[in-house]
């Protein structure tokens, strides 16, 4: 005889009475540095699927028949990250298309196009002021370009011509990461006309190989992820050399395999190392101040990270998250390519009471 899941639940609650699933033992709060310490940054919370929208409601039903942590991932393997408006934003290579978190509907919309919209493998995204997203595309060798209720309005780019790993939106002009032709190429916003280029293949300085990805300082310049070369490029918006940070190495400060980079209005750059699995925090001039994440199994743990954005404007949305007395200053959107946790939170501030010294 065949009967259904559902009829068994009111003789399980009759079972237990009006007794319910003992709460878990509540977590202790991860931070960097680690507490005593002054800290700076503390694990939030993550986004994988349908399930982290869970309502408590639902915490008995779990109890008893397992979470269904399988079934709940809608994101496969997310590489780029954005947040506006109150909705994440997370690119889904093998989607192949992106994943919307709306954190104030509590849930998740998949966006998959056909058509001229069609995405094949899709790394990168940027948003503008109008809620437009520039999807890079590495296997249509294009940048889409979806307005903001996900319609597809036109795409940037020729099969052969460039494979934009990464995009910039900047005034009246778009910055991309062509890892194909080991550059960063400017096109114009309205007409996609290539206005210049800088990088070229090389390892000297202001040269490129294989450049993944992109971030815009508080006073204008560039930083480039220089993949290839095991650091972090800076140029002006002229494509100008300035300086370079980092080298190959385990040491502090050094990189295996950087790729996502974002920058805070201090302008403090943080930079993936999907080889490291962590996240480093540079000050200005290229001080590392503090790095998190790593390998492991916990919550707080990066499997094969791969992008980071940096966001004040959603801060609202995520205090509730934070141990008490520690405010949040903005949020650290952290994307990885495996593992359980594909989207980690972090948020940068202070605990109040607590003494911090010069930054």
């Amino acid at each position: 005889m065949c009967i259904h899941r559902s009829l068994l639940v009111l003789p399980i609650l009759f079972f237990f009475g009006c007794a319910t699933a003992p709460p878990p033992a509540p977590k202790a709060p991860v931070f960097y540095p680690p507490l005593p310490n002054p800290p700076r940054i503390q694990h939030l919370t993550s986004f994988s699927g349908a399930g982290d929208f869970r309502s408590e409601s639902s915490t008995l039903v779990n109890f008893i028949f397992g979470k269904e942590s399988a079934d709940d991932q809608v994101v496969v393997k997310p590489y780029g990250i954005g947040i506006s408006k109150g909705r994440i934003y997370a690119i889904d290579t093998r989607g192949p298309g992106y994943v919307i978190f709306d954190l104030q509907r509590k849930s998740i919309s998949p966006v998959r196009r056909t058509g001229a919209g069609s995405m094949q493998k899709p790394i990168n995204l940027a948003i503008d002021d109008t809620e437009n997203k520039y999807v890079t595309d590495t296997g249509r060798d294009q940048i889409i370009v979806f307005d903001k209720d996900e319609n597809y309005v036109r795409a940037y780019g020729a099969l052969g011509k460039m494979k934009p790993s990464d995009v910039l939106v900047l005034d009246d002009k778009l910055y991309v990461a062509d890892v194909s032709n080991h550059r960063v190429t400017v096109l114009d916003k309205q007409t996609g006309a290539e206005l210049f280029s800088f990088g070229g293949a090389g390892s000297d300085e202001g040269e490129l190989f294989f450049p993944t990805n992109l971030a815009l300082t508080p006073d204008g310049y560039l930083l480039v992820s220089d993949t290839g070369n095991y650091r972090i490029q800076k140029y002006t918006a002229d494509g100008e050399f300035v300086r370079s940070f980092g080298a190959v190495g385990t040491g502090m400060g050094e990189f295996s395999r950087p790729k996502g980079t974002a920058v805070d209005r201090s302008g403090r750059f943080y930079v993936v190392d999907s080889g490291f699995e962590n996240v480093q925090l540079f000050s200005p001039e290229g001080k590392l101040l503090l790095f998190f994440g790593g390998s492991g199994n916990n919550s707080e743990h990066l499997n094969l990270p791969a992008d980071v954005e940096i966001d004040y404007d959603n801060v609202h949305l995520f205090q509730e998250y934070a141990e008490p007395g520690f405010g949040l200053e903005y949020i650290i959107l952290v994307t990885s390519q495996f593992g359980l946790n594909k989207i980690d939170v972090f948020g940068f501030g202070k605990m109040e009471d607590m003494i911090y010294g010069d930054e």
